[in-house]
């Protein structure tokens, strides 16, 4: 049963500013970010080119550190473990798909799914048969054995996609995951997302700047000028 009042990922009072490229101060990106995402739910944030999204992912993932503040993965503050543990813990709880899916060309797809559950200990032979069950989930049965130059835009993403949920995430972080793709492509990748959530028990982070794709999701947050609001009480 799946328990959708579970905080899976949580965001408080978040901060982040960069040196501003004049050289003539600091660029504050994030203001005291707050964000609660429970599981099996998709959270779409948009906002203009340059609102800070990215850097807000990143700060979601661990990949970044906060100038202040504090993200919990399962209740647990991620900021305060060693680079290992942090790397360790993001390798089991948190999935990534990126606009650029980033698979190894000299890998098949099925190697490129399986890949992380490795790298967390998974034997090969189990890695393989979880890696084989999600690509057949996403209708890539047939696939399995093409390369990442051998597969279509679309296919590539879908492979991404299953690597993201190699070893089982509470959370997947999508940054644009269709932005380079056509119409058709993004209907199917959006479809297929929606249904993993829920065979996967997985909530998901969705960056997109398209509103029409934001409005699929369960909840829309806005992030403008360094503040992020739920979508409905900024208009």
């Amino acid at each position: 049963m799946i328990n959708y009042q579970q905080i899976v990922l949580e965001a408080v009072e978040i901060s982040k500013s960069y040196p501003s490229k004049s050289g003539s101060g600091m660029l504050e990106v994030l203001n005291e970010v707050d964000l609660k995402v429970h599981n099996s739910e998709i959270a779409a944030i948009i906002g203009s080119s340059g609102s800070g999204k990215s850097t807000l992912l990143h700060l979601l993932g661990g990949l970044d550190h906060p100038d202040t503040g504090e993200v919990y993965w399962e209740q647990k503050p991620i900021f305060k473990w060693k680079q290992d543990k942090l790397a360790e813990e993001r390798n089991r709880q948190v999935g990534f798909v990126f606009q650029f899916h980033h698979l190894l060309p000299e890998f098949t797809a099925i190697e490129n799914v399986y890949l992380p559950g490795l790298i967390s200990g998974k034997p090969l032979k189990e890695a393989e048969q979880r890696a084989a069950s999600l690509l057949e989930k996403l209708g890539m049965s047939d696939r399995t054995e093409h390369r990442p130059s051998q597969l279509s835009g679309g296919e590539q993403q879908r492979v991404a996609i299953a690597r993201a949920l190699m070893n089982n995430p509470s959370i997947i972080l999508a940054d644009e995951p269709t932005g380079n793709l056509d119409e058709k492509n993004t209907d199917i990748i959006l479809n297929q997302l929606i249904e993993l959530r829920e065979t996967e028990q997985v909530a998901m982070v969705l960056i997109t700047h398209e509103k029409e794709i934001a409005s699929r999701c369960d909840t829309i947050y806005e992030l403008k000028q360094g503040k992020l609001h739920r979508f409905e009480e900024t208009h």
